[in-house]
C-alpha cells in the first residue's frame, strides 16, 4: 500500500515525487492509445508562466494544470518527417494546489494528461469535454431518480 502524505502550502511535494506519480497516471491511458504516443515528451514545470495564462485568458484564482504542445496527428501530412518531439508540459503547482494527498494528485495528474493526450490525437476542446461528461456520468451513475449524473 502507498503511504499518502497530506499537501500543504508549506511543504510542496518534491518535483522526484510529483514525477513518479507522473509516471504512475500515465498508466491510466489506455494501452492502446498509450502504444500509439510516439514523439512526445512529458515534462514537468512548476507552474504557467503569466504570460501563458493571458495569452489563454485565464484569469486568477483559476489556472492551468497542463499544455499541449505540437502538431496533433490529424494536422500531419505524409511528408512529416523529422521534428522535435510534441509536448505535454503538468504545472505542478496549480496541481498541488487543488489536492489533499498524493492520490488525489495522482488522479488529477491522469486526467490532465488523458485531455492533453486528446489534443495530441486530434480531438477538439469540445470532443474531449464531451468524452470527459460522459466519463464522470458513468464513474457517477445515476442519480436518486434513476438518471444518469
Amino acid at each position: 500500500m502507498r503511504r499518502v502524505t497530506l499537501l500543504t502550502t508549506d511543504q510542496p511535494m518534491d518535483r522526484h515525487a510529483f514525477e513518479r506519480l507522473a509516471s504512475e497516471a500515465i498508466t491510466l491511458i489506455p494501452e492502446r492509445f498509450r502504444d500509439a504516443m510516439t514523439n512526445l515528451a512529458i515534462v514537468v514545470e512548476d507552474e504557467p508562466t503569466t504570460e501563458l495564462l493571458r495569452e489563454m485568458g485565464i484569469e486568477p484564482p483559476d489556472s492551468l494544470y497542463g499544455l499541449y504542445s505540437g502538431t496533433p496527428l490529424t494536422e500531419r501530412g505524409w511528408d512529416d518527417g523529422n521534428r522535435l518531439p510534441d509536448r505535454i508540459t503538468l504545472f505542478q503547482r496549480p496541481i498541488e494546489d487543488e489536492c489533499w494527498d498524493d492520490d488525489e494528485v495522482c488522479a488529477v495528474i491522469g486526467e490532465t494528461l488523458i485531455h492533453e493526450v486528446g489534443h495530441y490525437f486530434g480531438l477538439s476542446e469540445d470532443e474531449i469535454e464531451a468524452i470527459e461528461d460522459q466519463y464522470w456520468r458513468v464513474l457517477d451513475g445515476p442519480d436518486e431518480s434513476g438518471a444518469e449524473a
